[in-house]
């Protein structure tokens, strides 16, 4: 069978749009660092049933990559220093830091990957995996995407909101003292509650020769 030129032409152009295209969408994925500044990786647990206790890290780097303008991810990663634990109390401090919670002289680090995503309207369900005391555990985070801004230095900035819960036992944090009363002392839930603001990174474009 003869194939005309025009034909050949239009099947060009459009294979060379198909690409274009996705070239485009490729571009559009950036990357952008965490701002540890205006971020929050904070946490909340219950103390001895009756109220709850809130805490958060102060070390931390994390990346994002991600087109906003489609509201698409492509990964989210992010790794903590667990010693920056505080809870603004020196000696409780101390002891999450010691074998009975974080361990922070054997694991020092703990980490989180996201796997999978699925938005709904205006939130999101995050579904990674935490790694903590060497144990790796998946995660749902629920969240918000709270659109992005330009800062007075020539910045872009992106900010989300994100929530979830973990078992601190699942990742064999086993520390418990019970209360007369049946209670715990700390509960096994913990709350994981996020704030986090990200900067996009700035590309260098290459002088035309």
């Amino acid at each position: 069978m003869k194939v005309s030129g025009k034909w050949m032409l239009m099947v060009g152009v459009l294979v060379s749009v198909g690409i274009g295209s996705a070239q485009k969408a490729v571009a559009e994925m950036s990357k952008w660092n965490v701002d540890h500044d205006h971020s929050t990786i904070g946490f909340q647990v219950a103390h001895m049933v009756v109220s709850k206790t809130n805490g958060k890290f102060t070390e931390y780097t994390g990346v994002v990559e991600m087109d906003p303008e489609a509201m698409e991810f492509e990964s989210i990663e992010a790794m903590i220093q667990t010693e920056s634990v505080t809870t603004d109390h020196q000696k409780r401090d101390e002891h999450l830091r010691s074998p009975d919670f974080f361990d922070v002289k054997a694991f020092p680090t703990m980490t989180y990957k996201m796997k999978s995503y699925k938005k709904t309207e205006e939130n999101y369900t995050a579904v990674g995996e935490l790694t903590l005391l060497g144990v790796t555990k998946e995660i749902t985070l629920e969240g918000s995407f709270n659109g992005v801004a330009q800062d007075p230095w020539g910045n872009t900035r992106a900010g989300f909101t994100a929530e979830g819960t973990i078992n601190r036992k699942d990742f064999g944090m086993k520390f418990s003292k019970l209360l007369d009363n049946g209670g715990l002392v700390v509960g096994d839930e913990v709350t994981i509650k996020l704030e986090i603001e990200v900067i996009k990174e700035k590309t260098i474009e290459k002088v035309k020769q």
